[in-house]
């Protein structure tokens, strides 16, 4: 069976579909004793690209959220934990990372070897260059500029395992040209998905309802810690061009559905202590004192004059 493009709806007929390996060697690389968002078939962690520090993992009522830093690249780090292969497919803020598709579980994502570890850094722009993630504005997410902000804020990963090869005799492996032109799109239309069908707001939008929900949230002082205001909502720009090489194989998924969906919230650490997810820091208590300065001499002088 020639191989075919990942296109929504193929998975379906449980096709054979083209992902990206990435050309990358295991690496024993630093946070192992991070907290972790899901540690399962694929462990991901969320990667502060300027510093090398894995993301912090707070919890929202059981569901996990990072904070970045505003303007700081990052990484999705993928670890696959099995002695198989399994493929990935990453959406950021809704946004396929490879396809730039608004995301669904059926399209294409990365093929990880068994016990690969591989980091993400950016929207794919073809398979030696990505577009750099970095942490910025809502107004000026990839998302939002592309008229698709309602879900910003989020990153997702489905897995899927590979289905077992069947040896089939005599068959000849598929020519380049039919590679080639089975890399066409399908003629057959794919069924739109929830959140492809919904009207999303432009960035001008998002900005207007982003201010207006900062404006309910007036910083206060209460019981010794300090609730800042609420700052407009941190979406993923996209950055400067970047090497990240990859190549091209065919992976046909054992189920339609993924085994395993990781989601992983973010936004900036003010927003999520003024959201009450992060504990507020402490402040020191003030008050008044009767003599804060050595005894006086002479006499009160006059006041400056206004």
């Amino acid at each position: 069976m020639n191989p075919t493009w990942t296109f929504p709806g193929a998975i379906a007929r449980r096709r054979n579909v083209l992902a990206l390996v990435a050309l990358a060697a295991v690496l024993n690389l630093a946070g192992v004793n991070a907290a972790r968002a899901d540690a399962r078939l694929v462990q991901v962690d969320v990667i502060d690209r300027d510093d090398g520090d894995v993301l912090h993992v707070w919890r929202d009522h059981g569901r996990p959220v990072v904070a970045g830093r505003p303007g700081a690249r990052y990484a999705v780090r993928l670890a696959n934990n099995s002695g198989e292969r399994v493929l990935a497919v990453v959406a950021i803020d809704g946004v396929n990372v490879v396809s730039g598709q608004t995301a669904s579980v059926g399209q294409r994502g990365y093929v990880l070897e068994p016990w690969q570890r591989f980091e993400i850094t950016g929207w794919r722009k073809s398979n030696d260059e990505v577009a750099a993630f970095e942490f910025t504005s809502l107004a000026d997410s990839y998302a939002a500029r592309t008229g698709r902000s309602q879900d910003v804020g989020v990153i997702g990963v489905a897995v899927f395992r590979e289905a077992p090869k069947v040896e089939v005799s005599g068959a000849a492996p598929p020519r380049v040209a039919d590679a080639a032109k089975a890399a066409s799109p399908s003629p057959m239309p794919a069924p739109a998905s929830p959140i492809a069908a919904t009207v999303a707001p432009g960035a001008a939008e998002a900005r207007r309802d982003a201010d207006a929900d900062a404006q309910t949230r007036p910083g206060t002082l209460i019981a010794g810690q300090l609730q800042p205001r609420a700052a407009e909502r941190l979406g993923t720009g996209h950055g400067v061009r970047e090497s990240s090489v990859v190549r091209t194989v065919a992976f046909e998924r054992a189920t339609t559905q993924p085994e395993q969906r990781v989601q992983i919230r973010y936004d900036s650490l003010e927003n999520l202590v003024a959201a009450g997810i992060v504990p507020p820091p402490r402040v020191a208590a003030t008050s008044p004192h009767a003599f804060p300065a050595d005894p006086a001499r002479g006499y009160v002088p006059d006041p400056p004059l206004r």
